[in-house]
């Protein structure tokens, strides 16, 4: 069965996936796969712009100045709010930032004082969960490991556990608070890493999917101590990840986002 869209249903689809956050295929359940694959675009669209925390009012602008434009109807403003833009979304993410921060800093003193738990010289929380037997890597080495990435509140951002697969990649090449903290463990042992933003990813975030400003948390296993790079590296993912120093528009597990 074809289903032709609208530009009202359209706005009433952006306005949904955007605003309300209900999934299109309440709306239209019986897509094609050709709509599904439009359906995609719009969702790929929005994640670009979702870590701006816009209220509905705003998006009520977003959406009104997507649909037109993408209606090629008169636009309703010049070219001149490009620069305005900039400004406006610039003031959007310092006030992000600053929210992230103040709202970490209970968790981060409460994280400090678990049982065996060590502050570090960067702020990063080290707390050791099971001791290893091996070695403990330095920061040129390689690494194996299973981690899985948190943010406070428990909502799970990236995981080499839920995936299946172990990550490998250079302790030289990751964030801060991974170079520092994973240096720690003896191999076969676990700990968390409680990461704040300046040893994450900064006031730039990463992605749609981890704001500026944001503390993360990783549960991390040391699986083994690889002396030479490994020749094939964990696959890209939309999905943002502790990512490599590198500049890439999607990252790797547990290297710097390049946003």
């Amino acid at each position: 069965m074809s289903i032709k869209f609208g530009r009202k249903q359209m706005k009433k689809i952006f306005f949904a996936v955007l605003v309300l956050g209900v999934p299109a295929l309440a709306i239209a359940a019986d897509m094609t796969e050709d709509q599904k694959t439009l359906y995609f675009l719009g969702k790929a669209v929005s994640s670009k712009i979702k870590q701006f925390d816009f209220s509905a009012e705003e998006s009520k602008y977003v959406i009104m100045g997507f649909s037109e434009a993408l209606a090629g109807t008169t636009s309703k403003v010049d070219d001149t709010y490009g620069a305005k833009l900039n400004e406006y979304l610039g003031k959007k993410q310092e006030a992000i930032v600053a929210k992230q921060k103040d709202s970490a800093k209970p968790f981060l003193e409460k994280m400090s004082k678990e049982t065996g738990a060590e502050k570090l010289p960067s702020g990063v929380v080290y707390i050791p969960v099971k001791e290893g037997t091996g070695l403990m890597p330095k920061a040129s080495d390689m690494v194996k490991v299973h981690y899985h990435g948190t943010f406070p509140d428990g909502k799970v951002f990236d995981s080499s556990v839920d995936r299946g697969t172990p990550a490998e990649f250079p302790l030289s090449g990751v964030i801060p608070c991974w170079t520092e903290g994973v240096q720690k463990i003896k191999v076969g042992g676990k700990a968390k890493l409680v990461c704040p933003s300046d040893t994450a990813y900064g006031d730039q975030g990463a992605g749609g999917a981890i704001p500026g400003g944001a503390t993360l948390v990783f549960d991390v296993e040391l699986l083994e101590i690889l002396k030479e790079p490994v020749a094939s590296a964990p696959a890209k993912t939309e999905k943002a990840k502790p990512a490599k120093k590198a500049a890439a528009k999607e990252t790797k597990p547990a290297a710097k986002p390049v946003n």
